[in-house]
Parts: structure tokens; sequence; C-alpha cells
């Protein structure tokens, strides 16, 4: 039976959840870098993650690294970049694309006080062509030294602290609270003492609708 302290802290985690904030990762094969990601993203308030694996590969898993924090997400599995993309932009998401490329302009230059999206690419290639052809802007954290890049949950960090940075600095945002059936149901599970230890991953119901809206 969860103590009213146990309930009291869940109720004040998903209230402080950004509903109009997603991470995607597009391709991502390193279980350490994953789970790190999704430690982050619970740690900033982030609370769904869409995940494009081509080959439906499951949420790779290190607990040990995500201190279990992947079980506070809610994940949904896309098979294509344009499967995932295409939908959150027709729910009025603006896709910020993490690229290395020319085209690209400082990650503190957008306003993020608005429903955004950001795709993170493998630890290799990055991300794809598809995915930067879908994202409405490219954008890249300054490097001033000779490496290129930063480790993937590092640039997830720098990013969704910015984020954060941004919205609570200015007045006029006003964080949209999460769905209330949407809300219910996490809260019945997370007092679940049965709550499964692995991410829950769900199909799309359809082409360009997520399983869950935020």
């Amino acid at each position: 039976m969860p103590t009213k302290e146990r309930i009291h802290r869940i109720n004040r985690v998903l209230s402080n959840r950004f509903s109009d904030l997603r991470v995607v990762l597009e391709e991502v094969k390193n279980p350490h870098n994953a789970s790190a990601v999704a430690r982050t993203c619970d740690a900033a308030g982030v609370h769904h993650l869409d995940i494009i694996s081509a080959t439906n590969e499951p949420f790779p898993v290190n607990e040990a690294v995500s201190t279990r924090a992947h079980k506070w997400l809610e994940f949904t599995l896309h098979t294509s970049a344009s499967d995932c993309l295409l939908g959150l932009k027709k729910r009025g998401f603006t896709v910020f694309a993490t690229d290395l490329g020319e085209n690209t302009i400082p990650h503190f230059q957008p306003d993020y006080c608005r429903p955004a999206a950001f795709v993170f690419g493998n630890e290799v290639d990055g991300i794809s062509d598809e995915a930067r052809n879908l994202a409405d802007v490219c954008i890249q954290i300054p490097m001033l030294g000779m490496t290129r890049s930063l480790n993937l949950s590092v640039s997830v960090g720098v990013i969704l602290y910015e984020v954060i940075r941004q919205r609570t600095q200015f007045a006029d945002y006003e964080k949209p609270p999460l769905d209330s059936d949407i809300l219910q149901a996490c809260l019945q599970r997370w007092l679940d003492s049965e709550h499964n230890k692995s991410p829950k991953l769900k199909k799309r119901k359809k082409k360009g609708e997520s399983a869950d809206s935020p």
C-alpha cells in the first residue's frame, strides 16, 4: 500500500511533466546512451519518448545507467521518421533536429515556449536525411574544441535544460497539463507495486497519429 508521501510525490512529479515537449530518438542502438537519455528526460520533466526503429527493435535499457528512470516515461515506437514526425507536426509540434550540417542555428536561438519535439540521431550517423528534411529547424550545440560533438545524453541534457530555462524565465509561458486520462492512468500504474521494470513501447494506432496524446 503506497504511503501518503509516495502519493504526494508522484502527483507532484506528474504535475511538473511537460505535455508539449517530446524527445525523439532515431535508430539509437547503444544501451548506455539510450538509458542515460531516459534518465535525463525524466529529470527534465519529459513525459513522452518517441523511438524510431525501422526493425522494431526494443528500446535498449541498461538499468544500472537509467536507474530505472525509463519506467516513469511513456514510449511510442515508430518504424520511420515520417511516421513519427509528420504525426507530431500535425498535432502542432515544431520539430527541431540536432545536426552537424551547415544549415543549422545555435541551440539557444529558437523560441521553445511552444510545443517542441527534438530529434536526436544515432551515435555514428546522426539523424537520417528523412528526419533532416522533415524538421522545421535544424539546431547545433556550439563546439569550441577539437571534438565535433557531445555524447548523446549530454546533448539531450544541454538542449532540454535550455528549454526549461526559457520556459521558467518567460512569464507568458503556461505549461499545459497532461491529459486527465493519461494522468490518471500514470498515477495508477506508478502506484502499482508490480509496476513493470521494462519500458512500454506503444505502436502507433495509425499513420500520423500517436497512440497517446500529450
